[in-house]
Order: structure tokens, then sequence, then C-alpha cells
């Protein structure tokens, strides 16, 4: 069986909330915003947000770390269902010869917490590959203070040829 947090977010797993408030309580801890703020209701929340119009991923600490969210308009930017995506290497979402600079934004983010302005080349499972712009992207941990991976959002890109 699918370990529960790494099944795709639904009613019956309230759209997984607890790694949603993980999310988003490492936001607000980085940058003072959240991605809740706006809604009462937290399963409500965590379901507007696995059907944003933005990407919102994270990925946990494995060695090569692991893919472990991805909202719905993710997937389909990067043209994966949320089994397939949850199974992927994090450094896989960048073509190989990128991955240096991919390596310098996640290096840039350990040693601040949080960036806003990264914008980057990244590859759809097609091959399709699509430019990213303005991306958030912020260290995430539980109220322990724990490291427990990183997300990324954006809502800016455009496809290459």
């Amino acid at each position: 069986m699918q370990e529960a947090r790494y099944l795709e977010p639904c009613d019956e797993n309230d759209y997984q909330l607890d790694h949603i408030r993980l999310l988003s309580n490492s936001l607000v801890h980085w940058s003072g915003c959240g991605l809740m703020d706006d809604e009462p209701d937290p399963v409500i929340a965590a379901r507007r947000l696995y059907y944003a119009p933005f990407a919102l991923l994270s990925h946990g600490t494995e060695a090569d770390p692991i893919i472990n969210y991805a909202n719905h308009t993710a997937q389909q930017l990067f043209e994966m269902g949320w089994d397939e995506f949850t199974k992927l290497p994090s450094r896989l979402s960048a073509e190989a010869v990128v991955q240096q600079e991919r390596n310098a934004l996640l290096k840039r983010v350990s040693d601040n917490g949080y960036i806003d302005d990264y914008s980057g080349i990244r590859i759809a499972k097609s091959g399709r590959r699509f430019k990213i712009e303005d991306a958030t992207v912020w260290n995430l941990s539980d109220p322990q203070g724990k490291y427990c991976g990183q997300a990324a959002m954006f809502s800016i890109w455009h496809l290459l040829r």
C-alpha cells in the first residue's frame, strides 16, 4: 500500500491537509505570507491549492530528493500523473545540462531559507521544455524546526520550442 503522504489529494485524505499545512506554515516562517490565509476552512483551502492555476510542488529529504507533492497544474505542466510524479527524483524536473544551475538554486534556498525570484528551464515527460519565471522556493520545516525538504510555487511559464 502506498504511504499516506504520497496518496493523491482527494476528499478522503482532506487533500493532504497536513502536508499543505507544512508548506504553508513554512512559507509563513520565511516570507510572512501563507498559502491558506483567505480561507477559514483548511480542507477547502487544501482543495483549492490542489486545483489552483499555479504550480505547487515539494520534495522530501532523501539523498536524491523525491517529489512528494505536485498539484494538478504541476502535473499537467510536467505531463505526469500523481503516482508517477511522486516517484520522481526532483532533479529530473530539469534537463541534465541545467543541473548545475538547479543545484545553485537549491543551495541558495538552503542558505537563505527562501527566494522569490527564480527563473529557469524545466522539462516535461515528453521532452517539451518550458521556462518558469519568478518562482518562489522555500525550505520546509516542521513545528520543531526539523528540515523536511523544499517547496516551489510559480504561476508564470512559457513553452519553448
